[in-house]
């Protein structure tokens, strides 16, 4: 009895979005939102990285503050451009290789229909459908052709019909390579001690920023995930500059 009563005034659990008809129609009607997340993160790790790469070898070399900071500005933005330009790429070649996946898909169901139908039968069998349910499911998917392509493009290659926007991935990747990689020039800029311990100290600080801002996307505490990127990106920064360290002593 004590515990009917206990679970009855149980608070309800905040919804992340309305479960109304109208709200539902509206939210689906609108299309799914694409994410960016990942250019962003990585375009603020690679830009933070290379920037710090950069300000540690040069105070290695003894170089004047002004000198870092034109050539921490030129990597900046010529290579914030490039992997910018490459994503841009990339996500492209995703769309044209969709769209030619979908083409062949197309072309395999105006020439051989019940082969493509034996692939939704084994494709839903594999997920456990049988007998009666598994006739009436490929019959279903079957009659209507764009769900037939959409459901042989996610079970046979893993793919979406992505709303990604390649121009918009790409200037994300740079805004945020421009953004977080401009960190480690700030003790040039700013009257504070202009050394490797300040650079190192605030390229840190970037990266578990980096990583705090993702965990608005996760189910992880912002911690948590602030740490596991600080612990990637200072990985990559101490490449970086053990490569550097490494040849200027080699070279001289």
């Amino acid at each position: 009895m004590g515990e009917t009563i206990e679970e009855d005034f149980m608070p309800t659990p905040r919804l992340e979005h309305s479960h109304r008809p109208d709200d539902i129609a509206n939210r689906l009607a609108s299309g799914p939102n694409a994410s960016y997340l990942r250019d962003w993160v990585y375009g603020g790790i690679d830009g933070t990285v290379t920037t710090f790469a950069i300000v540690a070898g040069s105070i290695g070399a003894d170089l004047s503050a002004t000198i870092i900071l034109i050539l921490g500005a030129a990597n900046l933005f010529a290579d914030g451009f490039s992997m910018a330009a490459a994503n841009y790429s990339g996500s492209k070649s995703e769309i044209e290789d969709y769209a030619r996946l979908k083409a062949v898909e197309e072309k395999h169901i105006a020439v051989a229909p019940e082969g493509e139908r034996e692939e939704i039968r084994q494709i839903f069998h594999a997920k456990g459908y049988d007998g009666r349910d598994l006739d009436t499911l490929v019959d279903l998917v079957s009659s209507n052709k764009s769900i037939w392509i959409e459901t042989m493009m996610q079970a046979e290659y893993g793919l979406t019909d992505s709303a990604r926007l390649p121009l918009k991935a790409a200037l994300y990747t740079f805004a945020a390579f421009v953004l977080f990689g401009s960190i480690p020039l700030l003790p040039f800029v700013f009257p504070v001690p202009a050394s490797a311990a300040t650079a190192t100290v605030l390229t840190i600080l970037a990266f578990f920023t980096i990583g705090s801002l993702r965990a608005r996307w996760s189910q992880r505490h912002w911690v948590s995930c602030g740490l596991e990127t600080t612990a990637i990106g200072t990985f990559a920064a101490g490449i970086a500059f053990g490569v550097g360290y490494g040849l200027q002593a080699l070279l001289g």
